[in-house]
């Protein structure tokens, strides 16, 4: 058996701990690119269209149900919800979809398309700029890189106590 010792940090690796919190990056309908908090998200996956149950006489923002492990959980149209007049293209093989939790509340997010997860320095974050009036209540903040591509961090928990939901 060889006793060499092998370097468990990640600094005798030349790996850099990451800085800042770890987010989940998405895309809308829309274009507009969005993060999340990981610590925030229960669950990502991309969803069979005929396996979300519509329900009839529901909110449009709801495109219906799904069975997560034998919980039911409502599936939203992130874009719709937002405001923005893009719909979600249903019509493809799957639709790509996170769900929130907050305490006992779980939401499925249905989004465009899923990006990255990334670290971000939440200290980093400005206040938003042009944020259109429909979305400024979700927004936390923003990020802005040296060609004026921004990132908008959502709030997980405005989205799931919003009174949208019940209108």
């Amino acid at each position: 058996m060889n006793n060499a010792q092998i370097p468990l940090a990640l600094e005798d690796q030349g790996v850099e701990a990451p800085e800042g919190e770890l987010h989940l990056l998405f895309v809308l309908p829309s274009g507009d690119e969005f993060a999340l908090p990981a610590a925030g998200i229960r669950e990502v996956m991309q969803q069979e269209p005929e396996r979300i149950t519509p329900i009839p006489n529901a909110s449009p923002l709801l495109l219906g149900t799904i069975n997560l492990r034998g919980e039911i959980i409502w599936v939203a149209d992130l874009g719709q919800f937002l405001g923005y007049p893009n719909m979600l293209n249903t019509d493809k093989t799957e639709i790509p979809v996170i769900a929130i939790e907050e305490q006992e509340t779980i939401l499925a997010l249905a989004v465009e398309s899923l990006g990255a997860m990334q670290w971000l320095d939440v200290d980093t974050l400005q206040i938003p700029q042009n944020v259109p009036d429909h979305i400024a209540p979700y927004v936390q903040g923003e990020w802005v890189n040296e060609k004026n591509h921004y990132v908008r961090l959502l709030d997980q928990i405005a989205i799931l106590r919003s009174a949208r939901w019940v209108a």
